[in-house]
């Protein structure tokens, strides 16, 4: 009986070896894939380069020299993935890269006020904005003063919402009733308007002119004197 008990035993401890063998080799094969997870070290070298590529691309929106833009931008895309210019490369391309090309068509899930189509001015200028937002609570009334002065140029202001987070359409319509804006706001239709114009932060605007986007980026960006050059080609 006793020789029985200790082959018993000695199987159990085999057992139990073998168990604690393969959960070590499962957390080294864990640890050995997160370890190829992270990131490479940073060259100094080639973060230098990519800067000056990203500062190049920069000053080119500055001017509104978007051919230019793209240019710098795909090659920072193309010889710089890794570097942090190069990945936020990314998405200013998806921004200037749409200048020049056919501008999405407006639609909407309902109109909170008024009602827009592109034919009804010259130039739109569409603003992407959420009530929660506190750069849009900044940005959105000085749009609607500046409205006014914007149709005499032939440009009208549509505002876009998607009512997500905490916003609810009384909230957007209360805040557009305090703030005295007038333009046209709708709410968008499974958030159609923001992938159309690429839209990944706001706010956010896109002038149109002739069925073609002809500036993308920030509404505070878009001065009186950026506006008039645009439109005038």
């Amino acid at each position: 009986m006793l020789v029985l008990a200790l082959s018993l035993l000695g199987c159990a401890q085999q057992s139990e070896v073998a168990a604690l063998d393969a959960r070590i080799k499962a957390l080294e094969e864990k640890a050995a894939a997160q370890e190829a997870l992270k990131p490479a070290p940073a060259d100094p070298a080639k973060e230098e380069a990519a800067n000056a590529v990203m500062k190049e691309a920069t000053e080119a929106i500055k001017v509104n020299d978007f051919t230019t833009a793209k240019a710098k931008l795909s090659a920072l895309k193309a010889e710089y993935p890794s570097t942090k210019a190069g990945k936020a490369a990314d998405r200013m391309f998806r921004e200037v890269g749409l200048v020049g090309e056919p501008a999405a068509p407006i639609e909407v899930e309902k109109w909170l006020q008024g009602s827009a189509t592109y034919a009804d001015a010259p130039v739109t200028l569409l603003v992407f904005w959420e009530v929660w937002c506190p750069h849009c609570k900044r940005e959105m009334p000085e749009l609607a003063k500046r409205a006014a002065d914007l149709k005499k140029k032939g440009v009208q202001v549509v505002g876009f919402t998607k009512i997500t987070k905490s916003a609810t359409e009384e909230s957007a319509n209360a805040f557009l009733k305090e703030n005295n804006i007038a333009f046209p706001v709708g709410k968008e239709k499974d958030a159609t308007m923001s992938t159309g114009f690429n839209v990944s932060g706001i706010p956010a605007a896109a002038l149109v002119k002739e069925g073609k986007v002809i500036w993308r980026g920030h509404p505070g960006r878009l001065d009186d004197a950026t506006i008039d050059k645009l439109i005038a080609g």
